[in-house]
């Protein structure tokens, strides 16, 4: 926790420049030192040795990540980059030195557990940096006074704000990348990264969005819509894949608007994408709100029928009440969502649509919401987010006259029950079907595995299917899942064009790493150095080389 003394950087750039060394030449640096050995001099008893905390980069960091996919790859990438500056991962936050909180702002439960955990770690002694939408949002909130933020554009120098809460400084990096004056798509999507599992690479495609909900928080955080270009996702799909990644999940807060800002349009990324994706390895779309997709059902339908595309999609409702979707903001009409479901039922047999809705909303009367209680028994949806409204803090829905708690409350439990009163997969036992196994089941007994229609199926766990197609019969189903018995004769299938990087490995840098050793000029965080960079690199050396010499001469 910081102390009163602390000093307060605005700006890490006061302090260092696009010239400094990057992280990956100081840990080089660091590796080719040779301190001098002393005469050994007697340390006074009371003389407490804490080189650790004196050299950034040498410190453990335990990072925990709240909310949507993309704040997961956001955190994969904060963590790659830590790693790959010389910090140490560690999945026990008692024995990290650092704790990097990467928060959600779409509900208040989110925020109450990322602030509980400030306080926890401010209780603990740890350094604290926070990330995400809550403090992008609201960096003047007293709970985070004093402490160093990243901003959600501003993953790519979280070494940078570490570095300098280590040594005791307060950083805030909350500014918007632009171009030329265009907002751009946020950090680099070539930057190192830890996939929290190694078969699976997340791919933000565009931040922000172009709508204005009154009940969003995450659009003050993550602003107006801007989109990475094609060419370089396309590229970021190509060495997951190089990786042995065996799935891909677009991400973004609409994918459906993706593009627009730039002059394309989702469609055309998918077909882009889809001539990467190596046979039995399948790509997983995010979530897209209804007014975008409706321009592009013919050839989203055409996408999902893809043999290496999940004929899966998440296309949040919030109500089936017209009165209480305008009083949201949601630019489309009730008709327009069953259009949207309608037509890829049609013409993409067997498709997945996941969707979200919000009890309790303020104003939505009792005729209100028994309209979605009948929109969500015709369709069953065999994925479905209820959610209890919470007023968040700065939005205009927060003003608006209330539903009662109690109220709210019995309509997300009478909501649920419907939900709970089908059974989506009853009907497909005895099916055979090709699954993808990629995960671990929560209990650990069994491994989890996905159909073409992206519904969770489990499996034996038997360290051959990881990773792998394999062909099951399926005998039992479930609520959330079914369960699959492999067929005999069949041979698990690998989509991976190369071996799965090991858990907690680096992305990313062995391809830099190799076109390093072929071009001597290169190095993985500036390809080209020029001279001032690599004048500014030695004097990086020389300065550790003479905090080393001191540590020395006090132990010999």
């Amino acid at each position: 926790m910081p102390s009163a003394s602390d000093s307060l950087i605005e700006d890490i750039e006061d302090m260092v420049s696009s010239g400094d060394p990057t992280p990956h030449e100081r840990q080089s640096a660091r590796k080719n030192i040779m301190p001098r050995s002393r005469k050994r001099k007697e340390l006074p008893s009371n003389e407490e040795l804490q080189a650790e905390s004196l050299i950034p980069g040498t410190q453990k960091v335990w990072m925990k990540t709240w909310g949507c996919s993309h704040n997961s790859s956001d955190g994969e990438y904060m963590a790659g980059q830590l790693a790959a500056s010389g910090y140490k991962m560690t999945d026990d936050p008692t024995e990290a030195d650092v704790w990097l909180l990467n928060s959600c702002t779409v509900k208040n439960p989110a925020e109450d557990h990322f602030r509980n955990s400030i306080k926890k770690a401010q209780d603990q002694q740890k350094k604290v940096v926070v990330a995400g939408c809550v403090p992008q949002a609201q960096p003047r909130m007293d709970y985070l006074k004093g402490l160093s933020i990243i901003g959600v554009q501003q993953i790519d120098r979280v070494v940078e704000v570490v570095d300098e809460a280590v040594k005791g400084h307060s950083v805030r990096l909350l500014g918007q990348k632009k171009d030329g004056g265009r907002k751009l798509g946020g950090a680099r999507l070539d930057l190192p990264k830890i996939r929290k599992n190694p078969l699976i690479e997340i791919i933000s495609i565009n931040t922000g969005c172009l709508n204005a909900c009154t009940y969003c928080k995450t659009k003050h955080a993550r602003g107006d819509l801007a989109s990475y270009p094609i060419e370089e996702l396309v590229e970021r799909a190509r060495q997951s894949f190089q990786e042995g990644v065996c799935e891909i999940w677009l991400t973004s807060e609409d994918t459906g608007a993706y593009g627009r800002d730039i002059g394309t349009d989702l469609p055309t990324l998918l077909w882009k994408l889809v001539e990467e994706i190596p046979d039995g390895a399948m790509l997983r779309l995010g979530m897209t709100n209804p007014p975008y997709i409706l321009e592009h059902l013919q050839e989203m339908a055409k996408v999902l029928n893809h043999p290496r595309v999940y004929a899966f999609l998440h296309v949040p409702v919030q109500s089936a009440s017209d009165s209480v979707l305008m009083d949201m903001k949601r630019e489309y009409c009730i008709d327009d969502f069953k259009r949207v479901v309608d037509f890829l039922k049609e013409r993409v047999p067997g498709v997945t649509i996941a969707t979200d809705i919000i009890c309790g909303f303020p104003g939505e009367t009792e005729e209100d919401f028994q309209e979605t209680v009948e929109l969500v028994k015709h369709y069953q949806f065999p994925s479905l987010f209820i959610n209890q409204f919470y007023p968040r803090p700065g939005t205009p829905a927060a003003k608006m006259d209330q539903v009662p708690a109690h109220v709210k409350k019995q309509r997300t439990k009478e909501l649920s029950q419907v939900f709970h009163s089908y059974s989506p997969y009853g009907h497909k036992v005895g099916e055979r079907q090709h699954v993808l196994v990629t995960e671990e089941s929560f209990d650990t007994q069994y491994y989890v595995a996905h159909n073409k229609f992206y519904e969770q199926v489990l499996v034996p766990k038997r360290a051959e299917f990881k990773g792998k197609m394999i062909e099951v019969d399926v005998y039992e189903a479930g609520k959330h899942f079914m369960k699959g018995k492999p067929v005999e004769d069949s041979t698990p299938f690998t989509p991976s064009i190369s071996a799965p990087l090991l858990k907690g490995e680096v992305s990313g840098l062995k391809q830099k790493q190799g076109a390093a050793a072929a071009d001597p000029t290169l190095s993985i965080g500036s390809y080209r150095p020029d001279r001032e960079v690599l004048r500014k690199l030695w004097i990086g050396v020389a300065l550790a080389a003479a905090i080393l010499a001191l540590i020395v001469e006090k132990l010999y």
